[in-house]
């Protein structure tokens, strides 16, 4: 990237520059629009008593699944998450001390990645259809995030212009190449919904966990990144993410109790479920990494 000027017209934010350091890690064994989606009463069934709050980094985040699958391997699996929602470039927007061409890096590698987002969450879609019950309301959940997409890439299109970012010469890095593959890899037929459905709450749990942390109280984030922060970080995406989160819970608490039709089949998806929550971490901090042009890619080559 070019030399970063600082607080100057040609660039919005006049901010000091860091210097950043990779968030590294040892492999155990790796977003949309504000939604104000609730859960149908369907969707709340048998959920209610399990709805209490849930302490994250010490603080209650209500509407969120307490004592769940997914909560099990949160704390499971806490140095790793911490990496992915913490990282220093989103402390660095938190701080106020962002890098500008690192913001502009990502910014033009996650328009390529919702794009190969898309199709990935159409086939959660559509196991959904084919797997879930109509009762459960996943399809309207998982549809509203699915809908909410093409207003997600008009505003990354806007941004970019706003930022002086040509899309269409942006090229995919390597580990946004490789973050992508391993989309197309969760579309495969043979992939289980239950797998499947734990990605797709991952990724979005830790957009939702990363931005919200820049509006907390305190935060310097400026201005002009705030928008971005919100995109993400308000209170309606939350909510979604714990739509998300109930359903991947239900589908694993199915397949934990034997409901299967084949015990060893059940215990491999669960198995298989966790294993993909934890790439997807990997993927997370290895994206974090590049957007802020450091070394120390820490996810497996596909």
């Amino acid at each position: 990237m070019a030399t970063t000027c600082w607080a100057d017209e040609d660039c919005p934010l006049g901010l000091s520059s860091p210097t950043q350091k990779p968030f590294t890690i040892s492999r155990p064994l790796t977003r949309t629009n504000s939604l104000e989606q609730s859960n149908t009463e369907s969707t709340r069934k048998g959920k209610e008593e399990r709805m209490k709050p849930q302490k994250m980094d010490g603080k209650s985040k209500p509407g969120v699944p307490y004592g769940g699958m997914t909560d099990t391997w949160v704390k499971k699996h806490r140095l790793i998450y911490i990496g992915a929602t913490r990282h220093p470039f989103i402390l660095s927007i938190r701080d106020g001390t962002v890098d500008l061409p690192a913001f502009k890096r990502w910014l033009g590698q996650d328009y390529i990645f919702v794009r190969a987002f898309v199709p990935f969450v159409a086939s959660v879609l559509i196991r959904a259809y084919e797997k879930g019950d109509e009762s459960s309301g996943d399809m309207e959940v998982i549809l509203s995030g699915l809908g909410s997409l093409n207003d997600e890439i008009a505003w990354f299109k806007q941004e970019a212009s706003k930022w002086g970012v040509d899309l269409s010469q942006v090229a995919p890095e390597k580990p946004t190449q490789h973050y992508c593959r391993f989309l197309e890899e969760l579309m495969r037929p043979e992939v289980d919904y239950t797998v499947a459905m734990a990605a797709f709450w991952a990724i979005e749990a830790v957009y939702q966990e990363s931005f919200a942390h820049c509006l907390e109280e305190g935060s310097k984030t400026p201005p002009e990144l705030k928008e971005a922060c919100q995109r993400w970080g308000n209170d309606g995406f939350g909510h979604y993410c714990s739509s998300l989160r109930n359903i991947a819970d239900r589908l694993l608490e199915k397949a934990a109790s034997g409901s299967m039709p084949l015990v060893k089949v059940s215990e491999d998806v669960v198995s298989k479920a966790e294993v993909t929550f934890l790439r997807v971490l990997e993927y997370e901090v290895d994206f974090w990494n590049m957007s802020c042009g450091t070394a120390g890619h820490s996810a497996p080559k596909p």
